[in-house]
């Protein structure tokens, strides 16, 4: 079951505008990246749904965070049908993240208060997503969508939407400051967050301090 609502968690993605979006097969390397996460400030983590077993490697993740991190609002990313978000909800996910609509994921997420992000690519889509009671919705690929000039023109009819790209956002101020200005309520990072080399050699420490650099340069943005 879930700990955190789903205004909960709309409202801390607004708080701290970033997102980090991670999967490796390896529980033990999530443990210590999700820590690395938490010790730089992160109070929100997406663990993307991509490999065999991937719902155990959760399932271990999430219990053990909720006894280590309590304050860490652990959910699940790359859903694409609502029998894997039951799954993960089941397992206690915050928050689902699609890279798609899905109706059925949607009436799923609705059903156990549960923030459900769909990815969009176009104004038709987020008024869709929104219908559906998404209340933030992803921009995905969002470089390839129309970058931060796509989140700008969205926000001109609809100011009430909450977005949130992913794909193409890196953690440096010029790129940040972009997807801010234009309109982003928070971002989804990746492997820029967390480079092969730097799990490969165990360099948690370098996650940690790339994680309070963004938040700080985003803080500072919106500031």
């Amino acid at each position: 079951m879930a700990r955190f609502t789903r205004i909960q968690v709309a409202l801390k993605m607004q708080e701290t505008g970033m997102v980090p979006v991670f999967y490796h097969k390896d529980v033990k390397i999530c443990k210590k990246v999700v820590k690395a996460c938490y010790d730089g400030g992160v109070r929100l983590f997406e663990f993307t749904n991509r490999g065999d077993f991937a719902t155990l490697v959760f399932a271990e993740l999430n219990r053990w965070a909720i006894n280590e991190f309590p304050e860490m609002i652990m959910g699940v990313g790359s859903v694409v049908d609502e029998g894997t978000a039951a799954m993960y909800i089941a397992l206690g996910a915050n928050f689902v993240v699609s890279p798609l609509i899905d109706e059925g994921t949607a009436r799923v997420c609705n059903k156990r208060k549960i923030l459900w992000s769909p990815g969009c690519g176009s104004v038709s889509e987020i008024g869709r997503a929104h219908e559906l009671g998404a209340e933030v919705v992803k921009i995905f690929p969002a470089s390839q969508v129309g970058g931060p000039d796509f989140i700008k023109a969205v926000k001109g009819p609809m100011p009430w939407t909450s977005i949130m790209p992913t794909g193409g956002v890196t953690p440096d101020e010029d790129n940040l400051k972009q997807w801010f200005v234009a309109g982003a309520t928070c971002v989804g990072l990746g492997s820029q967050l967390f480079p092969k080399e730097v799990l490969d050699s165990g360099n948690f420490e370098f996650i940690s301090s790339k994680c309070a650099e963004t938040l700080s340069i985003i803080q500072k943005i919106r500031s």
